[in-house]
């Protein structure tokens, strides 16, 4: 037997290597990551309106500081502070007394210099007389004469220091010189006050506002030479994005372009002009508007009118080192990357000039999980990614043609 043991070794290997291999399941191969679902539009031809976005100030278009203009005094304020006020409203008292009398001594003295060019008239008129007589002599004619015509100067000069007095006699109340917000008091009643006291208050008027913007000096070119057959730069239309991110509701016009470039910042300083309401006041501290003097806010510049231009989402627009690319699906459900160029364009909308033709599929939701060539799962993008992209009448784009569909599972292999 010991000669046949390693043949009898060799055929139970072979045997047992075989019942093996017979009862064993064959290695399940790793299933294949399902193709990722995707959002797409199809570009489409649509009136843009084109816009660009500066930082701005609002700016009232009047502000006066209210200043005393004799010493006295304050005896009392007639206005609250942080109110409106109208041209003309009562905004302090200074103390009257002394003017007022300062008024009556010089009625007084034009009373006196009047009753004493009375009498000279009549002395001249006496000596007039008797130079046709004997008595008369020319000189005294003329002594006459000269009392009467310095009296009258006399009377002249009192009457212009009285209008003096009464001009100062009206600067003791001071009034509201423009509609507008009257901001705090720096002085209280029973100080004293001067033209040298400095500002007394300060009014902004309220309605309407400008906003004032830098945009650089090829911006500018550029918006005059599309707004040039559109009526014009006055016709391009402001609109203004609060500071909380609201997009006030009132629209204005552009009114001044300055007349220098910065030399430091390349720019041009623009300015328009802007509606600011009256708003319901609710908090109980006097009339509330929207704008307010000195309020940094996002002016956005659009066009007067809308031009046709191929438009996508803004969301599909990727960028790289070399330039801006979109996604797009082909007739294979492959991803394929496609170079663009963009014209101006809208915060929502994209404006594609070159390398998209219209209703291409556009991938506008999933890109982060898509690779140049990848199968993907299309299907319609979601409400929000395609609200931008409404008709000029109100309608919704239009979706993508194929529903989406759901990556099935490899069959096994045996």
């Amino acid at each position: 037997m010991g000669r046949f043991a390693p043949w009898v070794a060799g055929i139970f290997a072979t045997l047992l290597v075989a019942a093996v291999s017979a009862g064993a399941p064959a290695l399940a191969q790793p299933a294949p990551a399902p193709a990722p679902a995707v959002g797409v539009l199809p570009a489409i031809r649509k009136p843009i309106t084109q816009s660009s976005e500066y930082i701005g100030r609002i700016q009232a278009k009047d502000r006066v500081n209210v200043v005393a203009r004799v010493a006295a005094f304050l005896d009392r304020l007639s206005f609250t502070e942080g109110a409106e006020v109208r041209n003309g409203d009562p905004l302090y008292r200074l103390e009257q007394g002394p003017f007022q009398a300062d008024v009556q001594a010089k009625q007084a003295s034009i009373a006196q210099f009047k009753a004493q060019l009375q009498n000279a008239t009549v002395a001249y008129a006496r000596a007039k007389a008797l130079l046709s007589t004997p008595a008369g002599q020319q000189s005294a004619v003329d002594l006459a004469l000269a009392n009467q015509q310095s009296l009258q100067a006399q009377v002249q000069g009192a009457e212009a220091q009285l209008q003096m007095s009464q001009i100062n006699l009206g600067y003791t109340d001071i009034h509201a010189p423009i509609d507008g917000k009257i901001g705090r008091t720096a002085v209280t009643a029973g100080n004293y006050v001067s033209p040298g006291s400095g500002v007394l208050a300060t009014i902004v008027s309220q309605d309407p506002m400008y906003v004032i913007f830098p945009v650089s000096a090829r911006a500018v070119l550029d918006l005059r030479q599309r707004s040039a057959e559109k009526g014009g730069m006055a016709a391009v239309i402001i609109k203004v994005r609060l500071p909380d991110g609201r997009i006030y509701n009132q629209t204005g016009a552009l009114d001044f372009v300055d007349n220098t470039i910065g030399g430091n910042t390349d720019t041009v300083t623009l300015r328009g002009t802007i509606l600011n309401p009256v708003l319901p006041s609710a908090n109980g501290l006097g009339t509330a508007r929207e704008l307010v003097d000195g309020e940094f806010v996002t002016v956005i510049l659009e066009d007067a009118a809308p031009v046709e231009a191929l438009a996508i989402p803004r969301a599909a627009v990727l960028s790289d080192q070399e330039g801006d690319y979109v996604y797009v699906v082909d007739g294979e459900d492959k991803a394929q990357q496609r170079r663009v160029q963009l014209g101006q364009s809208s915060p929502m909308i994209a404006a594609v000039i070159n390398g998209l033709s219209e209703g291409e599929n556009v991938i506008v939701e999933g890109i982060q999980r898509v690779r140049p060539g990848q199968l993907v799962a299309p299907g319609p993008a979601s409400p929000a990614a395609s609200a931008g992209l409404a008709t000029s009448t109100g309608g919704a784009a239009a979706p993508a043609s194929r529903p989406p569909a759901a990556a099935s599972p490899p069959a096994p292999r045996g």
